[in-house]
Formats: structure tokens, C-alpha cells, sequence
């Protein structure tokens, strides 16, 4: 390109060619997806309703701009005024869309009417007039602060523009300042409630939250009188102003904090620390916490409480399609709750299913090593673990390592589903506002837990441990018959299916009670876990691991007297008639080392098969998500907040530019009744002018 064609491209804007030589498939494929036949030309374009489509699917969240406005933006695409949109347009647009600046130039290029780099303010002000709302608060266009930017009023100027994004930063200020001298009457500097809320909702509507909007009233709240100062405004404008900044400095004070929840004071310690000269005020402090705490009023808030002002898609609660940072999407209904309960259930089956599966060798091992008796016959049939595991592959063949598999298979279902739902249960009932919980309570939720499992493992652990040593007594006793779950089920009945409960009991209950407040514990004090930290999977491992350890190591006794009791006696062998008659005559005949046989086996087998369970529903939770469930809840609840920062859709850059526009006037880019009659010729038709009326009016 010549120094001449440069200046004039400069001068009188560049003439880009009709088709440009190459398109991304993806443009042409968006484009393509909505074109439609040029009956002049042939030629495929986007009219104005096609064009909305494009940017504005009718399948998205429309609640704070209304879709008509995206019309708007047709203008910048529609870059020879002719009322139609090319694919040389679209592409020309979608790059516009994808640069950092894009809303702020959008901006620019809607108001440089005449496409020469620069904004006049006469055409700058009639769009603003043609666009501003019929019962919108006045704005005064000849006021101090406008001629800073575009001159007084015999020395008008254009803007280049640098100047003109500049300006518009800066206007939404200046147009609630305006609006405040406008309702404060008497000069006092104080205005009422009703007042703050109209000037706040016709300048930031689109950008604020149901539940700002709906409780804008309450501002006066934070002072001792009942109206609101201007303090009280340039305080609220600040916060909104500076949301991204705001929730970078909460999600840093809340990941730091032992529960996630953090103080007034602690998030302005950490303002101080994220930037370089306190930016933050008390009185905008005391904003933030006033609006975050409505309704469950506390000291401290998590980013659930806070959600509800820095996300502007939040919506009122009884709205089920309202997002939050950490609390979960309303459900459904009682339908919905059911479907949900039968999913998680499904998965925790199939994972602890998985998990009781891949340690069921160390089951079987831990079971025989218990059984083996210190006197009479078969006394000495395994020297230790290892052995055990030897002899039962070579007498028995690999299968044998799984002798008894399908009722534990089976009871382990409802046995995780019983035991994490009482456990999660109790402690919300003894847990406080902010979640807290004492030991003792921690103690007894895991103790109940422990015990309701009981009930319905019972049952199934006498079938599987007398499956377990069924191969060990066909080798010992010669012609010994091989039983089936089934017949063992019906030869116990439902009384001797019970037995060997109090043992049982005794075991799970100290078992659950050690390793549930042992594995929060770990997960919280060790590892961090929080509200704002989630751990990762080896985390989650290690906590379960090492909680699982003391857990099974000290319940080993109960768990040797409950096999000897469940399991059938050999001929020889003592007969055991109750569990103190147990104790007493394993302590007598084998001494206290009995009483931890099987010991190590079961810390081998409690730990892994947490790991195999919890890894396993991980994964079942990706590969199968519960549509709007946890895991998605969790995933949009990290990132619904910056969603429209991080999506560079054109949706998203489209609504963050009309966002820019908005600060302008919240009916920028409505249709308006008589528009045409402005009579501006140099005004594009689709605003009142005369120029491609009658394309415009095609498409």
C-alpha cells in the first residue's frame, strides 16, 4: 500500500473488497448457518433479523437486554450502509468482535457515522437523542464535565478514538451525578431511597443482579438516618465499577480462610495487600457486606453470600434458571430431587461396588487369618498373610480369592449410600450457622452412622464371610458340600442372619466415629479444603488413606470377635455362645495378639478400597454428569461470574458491548415509534435517516 492510499484510507476509510480472498470455516460456517438469498444479486447476506440471529441465538439468557437491541450492532457490520451483510461484513465484524478492545470500539464505530476515524458531537448527540428512553432521566450534554471532552459549545471538536472510549468510561459517573443534584431538591446532599433506586436501575440495571435491584432501597440501612448520601452513591457506583477487582480480592481472602468465609476487616487486609493504595474505602466495604449479607445477616460470608452481588445473571431464588458461586441451582421439584438421589446412589453402587472389588483378595485373606484358631484342627494352616494368600491360589485356583464376592458386591451399595447420608445428616444438625461442628458432635454423627449400617450389612457380611472360608473347609474337611448364597440365607433364617450383630456394632460404630471427623479433619487442616478450594483427587486419596488407618487398625478386635461369631464353626473348634463368651475364650486359648489378627490385612484393605471408590465415582462423574447437577454446579460456580470475560463468543462480546452502549441509556438500541422522522439524512435508515431506506426495509 502507497503513502497516498494509506492517507486516504486514513482520511476517507479504506475500501475493503467485496469477497476478501480467504474466510476461517468457521465463518463461513456461522455465516452460511444464517444466510439468505439477495433476491437482486443472488448473492447470500444477512438482513437485520438474520444478523440478530446470528449474534443473538433465540436459546439464550435474555433477562437483563432485550434481543431486539443486538439490532443495533447491525450497523457496525453493515459497513456501506446498504441495509445488508456480506460474508466479506461477517468476517469483517467477527474480527472486530474478537479484538481486546472490541466493546469499546463497536462503541466507536457506531457513533463515527460518516467513517472517517473520528465522532462528531453533533452526531454523537442526535444518535443519543433518537436512542435515550422517552422518560429517562435528563442528562445535560453542555455541562463542565462534557466540555472537557468534546469542547464548549463554539468549540466543538471531534473525537478520535482513544478520547471518545475515554469519555464513555467515564460518563456513566457523570450521569449519576447529574441525576443525584437533579433529586436532591434542597441541597443537603441527601436524596431518598426511591430516588437512589430509580437513578441506579436506569443507569446499571444491566449490569447488577436481581438481588442488588431488588433491594437497592435498603442502602440507607448502613447509616444511622434514612436517606441516602452522596457518599453513599460514589461509594455503591465504586464497587459495581470495580466487580472483577472485587471478587479477584474475595476469592483470595476466602481461600486463605480456615471455613471460606471471611470479614469485613479480613477483606479489607487483603484489599490492601492486592493493591497498591488501599483502594477500597470502609464505607465501600460496609457496601459490599451490606447487600452480601441480606437475609442470613452474619459477621461472615462466603462467596455463596457474595454471588448474589457480583453476579449479574444471579436471579431471585424461586428462579430456577438463577446461577451462584457456590450454592446449587434451585431444583426442579420433588421429581427432580428423586431423579438426583437415584443418580448419586447409582454411581456411589458402582463405585463402591468397583472399590470393594479390586480389594476383595485382602477381605478374603483378612477374613481366614481372623477364623484361624490358636488349638485344634487346622491351627497352623497359614503362618501369616502372605501365606494365606499362597495357599488359597493354589488350592483353590485364582476364582477362590473371590469366594463370596456377590453379596459384597451387593451390600456394599446401600451400605456407603446408609452410612454417608446418616453421617452428612447428623453433623447438619449439630453443625452452627457457619458450619461449625463440635469433636464430640463429629463423634457421635459418625458413631450414628456406624450404627444404622448395621441393620442391612449385617445380613450380608455372614453370607460373605461364610462364602470366604468355604474353600478353606472343603480342603481341610473331604466331601464338605459347596453351598450357595441362597441356601446359606435360607438354613440361617432371618434370626441367624442377625448373628454376630453386637459384634458388628461394636466395630462399626468406633470405626465410623474414628474415621469420619479423622477424614474431614485431614481434608480441611491438612490439605486446606474450603468453600473456595477444592481438593484434588490424590488429596482426597491420602485424607481417606491415612483416616482409614487408625479406623481399621483399632477396630480390629471387634471385627475378629464378629467373624468368629458369623462364621460356622469346624468340628473341634470352640463354639462360641455370645460376645463376651467370645472375647473371654480368645483371650484364654490364644491371648491378646488374637485379638488384632487380620490387623494389617484390614488397614491394606480399608484404605485402597477408599482409593478405588472415590476415584472411580470421580470418573463416573465425568464421563456420566447429572445434567445441572453437583459436578456442574461446582464447574459454573468457579466460573459463572468471569463467564462473559472468558467467552469470546460472539454472543458474549456482542453483550459486553452493549453493556458499554447501555451506560449511555438502558433503552439504547430499542425500536423506536417515529424514528424516521428525525429526518438526518446522513443518519443510516435503520436510525431515522434516509440513506438504504429501502434495503434496510428488505432485510
Amino acid at each position: 500500500m502507497t503513502v497516498k492510499e494509506a492517507v486516504k484510507g486514513t482520511l476517507l476509510g479504506s475500501q475493503e473488497p467485496a469477497e476478501p480472498t480467504e474466510f476461517s470455516l468457521q465463518t463461513k460456517t456461522r455465516f452460511n448457518s444464517h444466510a439468505v438469498k439477495d433476491p437482486e444479486t443472488g448473492e447470500l447476506i444477512l438482513g437485520r433479523e438474520e444478523f440478530i440471529n446470528a449474534i443473538a441465538p433465540p436459546a439464550e439468557d435474555y433477562h437483563k437486554i432485550q434481543r431486539e437491541q443486538y439490532s443495533i450492532l447491525f450497523h457496525v457490520a453493515d459497513r456501506k450502509n446498504k441495509g445488508k451483510v456480506t460474508l466479506a461484513d461477517w468476517a469483517f465484524f467477527e474480527n472486530l468482535l474478537a479484538k481486546p478492545d472490541a466493546e469499546y470500539e463497536i462503541a466507536f464505530r457506531l457513533f463515527d457515522v460518516e467513517r472517517l476515524g473520528q465522532v462528531k458531537y453533533d452526531d454523537f448527540q442526535k444518535l443519543y437523542e433518537l436512542n435515550k428512553g422517552p422518560e429517562s432521566i435528563p442528562f445535560d450534554w453542555d455541562c463542565e464535565w462534557a466540555k472537557l471532552y468534546i469542547g464548549s459549545k463554539n468549540k466543538r471538536h471531534t473525537m478520535d478514538y482513544q478520547q471518545f472510549s475515554q469519555m464513555l468510561r467515564g460518563l456513566q459517573g457523570e450521569r449519576i451525578r447529574q441525576a443525584f443534584q437533579l433529586f436532591d431538591k434542597d441541597g443537603d446532599g441527601y436524596i431518598e431511597p426511591e430516588d437512589f433506586e430509580r437513578i441506579i436501575k436506569e443507569t446499571s440495571r444491566h449490569k447488577l443482579s436481581d438481588h442488588l435491584l431488588e433491594n437497592l432501597h435498603t442502602l440507607c440501612n448502613i447509616s444511622q438516618g434514612s436517606k441516602v448520601s452522596y457518599a453513599n452513591v460514589r461509594a455503591f457506583q465504586n464497587m459495581i465499577k470495580e466487580m472483577d477487582l472485587v471478587e479477584f480480592i474475595l476469592r483470595r481472602a476466602c481461600a486463605k480462610s480456615a471455613d471460606g468465609k471471611i470479614t469485613r476487616a479480613e477483606f479489607l487486609k487483603q484489599a490492601a495487600k492486592v493493591t497498591r493504595f488501599s483502594l477500597f474505602t470502609p464505607m465501600e466495604a460496609d457496601i459490599l457486606f451490606h447487600f452480601a449479607s441480606l437475609g442470613e445477616p452474619s459477621g461472615r460470608l462466603g462467596l455463596g453470600d457474595f454471588a448474589k452481588v457480583l453476579d449479574s445473571a444471579w436471579r431471585h431464588r424461586g428462579d430456577d434458571s438463577g446461577f451462584s458461586l457456590t450454592k446449587p441451582i434451585a431444583s426442579g421439584g420433588f421429581v427432580s430431587q428423586g431423579l438426583e438421589s437415584a443418580y448419586n446412589f447409582g454411581l456411589g453402587s458402582l463405585a463402591g461396588a468397583f472399590g470393594a472389588f479390586m480389594v476383595y483378595p485382602i477381605d478374603l485373606v483378612k477374613t481366614r487369618m481372623q477364623n484361624q484358631r490358636g488349638a485344634g484342627p487346622g491351627a497352623k494352616l497359614y503362618s501369616n498373610s502372605i501365606d494365606c494368600f499362597k495357599k488359597v491360589i493354589r488350592n483353590e485356583g485364582f476364582k477362590g480369592l473371590y469366594s463370596g464376592v456377590l453379596p459384597q458386591l451387593v451390600g456394599v451399595a446401600p451400605e456407603k449410600a446408609i452410612k454417608l447420608t446418616v453421617n452428612d445428616l447428623v453433623r447438619g444438625w449439630f453443625s452452627d450457622k457457619q458450619g461449625n461442628i463440635k469433636y464430640s458432635h463429629e463423634l457421635i454423627a459418625g458413631g450414628t452412622a456406624g450404627a444404622c449400617q448395621v441393620v442391612f450389612t449385617n445380613p450380608l457380611e455372614i453370607v460373605k464371610i461364610r462364602l470366604q472360608v468355604q474353600g478353606e473347609v472343603a480342603k481341610s474337611v473331604e466331601g464338605a458340600p459347596k453351598r450357595s448364597a441362597m441356601w446359606i440365607v435360607r438354613n440361617l433364617g432371618l434370626v441367624g442372619l442377625y448373628k454376630g450383630a453386637s459384634a458388628c456394632l461394636l466395630r462399626d460404630v468406633p470405626f465410623s466415629a474414628i474415621y469420619f471427623p479423622t477424614y474431614s479433619h485431614l481434608k480441611k487442616d491438612l490439605f486446606g479444603e474450603s468453600s473456595t478450594k477444592k481438593l484434588g483427587v490424590l488429596q482426597l486419596l491420602t485424607a481417606g488413606a491415612i483416616a482409614g488407618m487408625p479406623a481399621a487398625y483399632l477396630t480390629t478386635p471387634c471385627d475378629v470377635i464378629k467373624t468368629r461369631l458369623q462364621v460356622e464353626a469346624r468340628k473341634g473348634d470352640t463354639t462360641y455362645t455370645g460376645l463376651r463368651h467370645c472375647a473371654q475364650t480368645i483371650w484364654k486359648e490364644e491371648g491378646f495378639r488374637a485379638f488384632f489378627k487380620g490387623g494389617p490385612a484390614r488397614i491394606m484393605r480399608s484404605s485402597p478400597q477408599f482409593g478405588f471408590t472415590l476415584a472411580a465415582y470421580e470418573v463416573l462423574q465425568t464421563l456420566m454428569p447429572y445434567p445441572g447437577g453437583k459436578a456442574e454446579q461446582q464447574l459454573a460456580s468457579q466460573t459463572v461470574a468471569l463467564r462473559e470475560k472468558a467467552d469470546n463468543s460472539p454472543f458474549a462480546r456482542s453483550r459486553n458491548a452493549l453493556k458499554i452502549l447501555l451506560d449511555l441509556d438502558q433503552d439504547f438500541g430499542r425500536p423506536k415509534m417515529g424514528a424516521g422522522e428525525a429526518g438526518w439524512k446522513a443518519m443510516p435508515a435503520w436510525m431515522g435517516g434516509g440513506a438504504g431506506a429501502a434495503s434496510a426495509g428488505k432485510a
